[in-house]
């Protein structure tokens, strides 16, 4: 089943001819990129969008695994918060980000000879709340991994198969994701959430949140690592670092990390709806 997917996502690629890869450097969208250079070779193009919603460290990341597969690589600027949609940070924040990257990709794409766009939306995605899949949809970005059904446990078997070191690269969502809806974002809150993550990793913790609700930092583990956290970590430091990184609060989830958790607000208002 595996292999015909693959088979599938390269004949995609092939009737292409040409394909500039929106490219995050996540998992699913480096295995795009890698298939995309397999059957394509240099008429594929893979570009990241520099924004201050991306860690520098996951930029540094998407640079060093292009390099790896050999896809030529770009990287150009978003402009989102310049957006009060998007900085308002409705529900649909997300169609507003996308909507400034294809709204961005597509004329590019066009003036060097690119007739698609392709994304690394995978099958899963669709069944989670995703607006921004609708804006790429609108300007006309395909998502081969969709399109053959392949899901994320699948995104990371063939990335594996395939020989790339990062198939088990923890998610990286943008960090405005990391706000509750209706709070505003500014670069200053983004800088403090970066900080306060890139502090965590440093300690050896990869799949992780923090999330900042006012002026409280949630750190989010996996809910197996919550008990060694506590007993291991030296907390007034940490404390004091966030503090330092602009927070006044650090509160810990008892609950631990669950992707897509900020999503629950939006599932118990559809049931009081209901009710």
């Amino acid at each position: 089943m595996l292999e015909q997917k693959l088979k599938q996502l390269k004949t995609i690629f092939a009737e292409m001819e040409r394909a500039l890869i929106a490219y995050s450097g996540g998992v699913d969208s480096t295995l795009v990129a890698k298939i995309a250079y397999d059957v394509l070779g240099d008429r594929a193009l893979a570009i990241t969008a520099e924004s201050p919603s991306l860690l520098p460290e996951e930029l540094e990341d998407a640079r060093i695994q292009a390099a790896a597969i050999g896809i030529p690589h770009e990287v150009i600027e978003t402009h989102e918060m310049n957006n009060p949609n998007y900085t308002s940070n409705p529900v649909n924040r997300c169609y507003f980000c996308k909507s400034e990257l294809h709204d961005t990709l597509k004329p590019l794409a066009l003036e060097r000879g690119y007739p698609y766009v392709v994304d690394g939306v995978n099958a899963d995605d669709l069944g989670d709340y995703r607006p921004g899949i609708q804006a790429a949809k609108e300007r006309g970005a395909r998502s081969p991994l969709a399109e053959v059904g392949v899901t994320k446990a699948e995104v990371r078997q063939l990335s594996q198969q395939l020989g790339l070191p990062w198939w088990d690269k923890p998610a990286q969502p943008c960090l405005s994701s990391r706000f509750p809806y209706g709070e505003e974002i500014t670069v200053s809150k983004l800088q403090r959430v970066g900080r306060a993550e890139i502090y965590l990793r440093k300690l050896g913790l990869s799949n992780l949140r923090v999330r900042s609700e006012g002026d409280t930092a949630r750190i989010e583990l996996p809910p197996e690592q919550i008990e060694e956290f506590i007993l291991t970590t030296d907390l007034p430091k940490l404390v004091s670092a966030f503090q330092e990184f602009g927070f006044l609060y650090v509160t810990l989830d008892l609950e631990g990390y669950r992707s897509g958790k900020l999503n629950q607000v939006l599932n118990q208002e559809a049931l009081s709806l209901k009710a």
